[in-house]
């Protein structure tokens, strides 16, 4: 449904390009005042003027941030209150990610990941709380690494689980305010990043053990993303709802392709 987001302000942070850019384009489609953030102002801006001169315009501004940096969290929360006078909307999607494991992983790796993936999400939370209304919504971004995982993703997967707990934290407190926080577990998402790993052959052995036939699209998370920062839902908080083409509820690969197959 279009306009569910009429007359409300949405902060997306890390919305320069992939799953978040999704997220901001379906904020302006559905009524937003989308606020595009991130540390690269030539995405960031593409973005907000993709949105801005769309055959069906949004309003879409680039404010720049490095959710790492308190005082540009600030800044970033400022700016939008400047221009729009209220945030009824956060999403925090801001993420980056280190090939390493456990073993392997250096403090740098550490702080690189936890300090944008996790403790940003806290921190543009805390700064924007002052502007957020009653009916209020905050959306995590967290990903289906929070309850399966594979190697060499840590501390990524570390994170992701700890923004569904964070998540549970900020609705039980804000939720006697009228504030709801949500999480949203992506799994397989076709972006930037996804199509440089995947090719051919591979690309379509991973279709095949999703449920649905398919990996996803940003336009697939940012629906559910939408759902959650309206009214539709309401009594939801504190919830985290995967976003995977089923492919977690898959136990044993060889066994769903044999079904699937005769099916």
């Amino acid at each position: 449904m279009a306009g569910r987001l009429e007359n409300r302000t949405a902060i997306v942070t890390g919305s320069t390009r992939g799953i978040g850019a999704g997220i901001a384009r379906r904020f302006a489609q559905e009524g937003a005042n989308v606020v595009v953030s991130g540390r690269s102002e030539t995405e960031g801006r593409a973005v907000a003027d993709e949105i801005t001169n769309s055959p069906s315009p949004g309003e879409a501004t680039f404010v720049p941030v490095d959710v790492r940096e308190p005082d540009s969290v600030d800044s970033l929360v400022e700016a939008t209150a400047d221009r729009y006078g209220t945030i009824e909307v956060v999403v925090n999607n801001a993420a980056v990610q280190t090939e390493t494991g456990v073993s392997d992983a250096s403090l740098e790796d550490w702080a690189f990941v936890v300090e944008t993936d996790f403790r940003g999400y806290w921190l543009t939370v805390k700064s924007a709380l002052e502007h957020l209304p009653e009916g209020g919504s905050i959306v995590n971004v967290s990903s289906n690494h929070a309850g399966a995982t594979m190697p060499n993703t840590f501390p990524y997967n570390a994170v992701k689980a700890g923004i569904n707990g964070m998540t549970r934290a900020m609705a039980v407190e804000l939720g006697p305010i009228g504030i709801r926080a949500n999480t949203v577990n992506p799994g397989w998402i076709e972006v930037e990043r996804t199509r440089a790993e995947l090719e051919g052959e591979r690309y379509e052995s991973l279709e095949e053990i999703h449920p649905l036939g398919r990996i996803g699209q940003p336009a697939d998370v940012a629906g559910v993303a939408a759902f959650l920062a309206s009214d539709d839902a309401a009594f939801v908080t504190g919830s985290s709802l995967l976003v995977d083409g089923g492919r977690t509820a898959v136990m044993e690969d060889e066994t769903f392709l044999t079904y699937s197959n005769d099916a």
